[in-house]
């Protein structure tokens, strides 16, 4: 559905949400299950596309550059890996044109069903979600 690297910016995104105060690198790692030198780089693509600020120095670190309501999925998929869009046939079988055969319309269909539903979700609804009872994932949350 998503590439791993769209998951692991994921992660990171929903971990400086759920966080008070900036976050290390290697905490983000640490807590996330991203590999340091991975994460490095994803970090660099998120603060280069405004969705998190990077301070240096004693109480530096990583924080969201807005509220986690105003951040969609789709923002951070976007950010580090877009989701390819089918616009004209993958075949390049010319007569299709932009006209998409039956199978690459319904993948068109579906991908945008997909981006959709990214959009219309926000960090701040999957840190609540995090925190159910229900949820048995790997806790992102750090002591601070």
């Amino acid at each position: 559905m998503i590439s791993q690297t769209a998951e692991y910016a994921l992660r990171a995104m929903v971990f400086l949400a759920m966080q008070k105060s900036p976050a290390v690198g290697h905490e983000i790692a640490a807590a996330t299950k991203v590999p340091p030198g991975y994460l490095s780089k994803l970090m660099q693509q998120l603060v280069k596309s405004k969705l998190v600020n990077s301070q240096r120095g004693i109480g530096g670190g990583f924080v969201l550059a807005k509220a986690p309501v105003d951040i969609s999925i789709l923002d951070v998929v976007n950010a580090v890996d877009p989701i390819e869009k089918i616009t004209s046939c993958p075949l390049d079988i010319m007569s299709h044109g932009l006209n998409l055969c039956p199978l690459h319309k319904r993948l068109s269909l579906a991908t945008a069903q997909v981006e959709q539903a990214f959009a219309q979700s926000n960090l701040s609804e999957l840190v609540e979600e995090s925190r159910s009872p229900l949820c048995t994932s790997v806790p992102l949350e750090s002591g601070g």
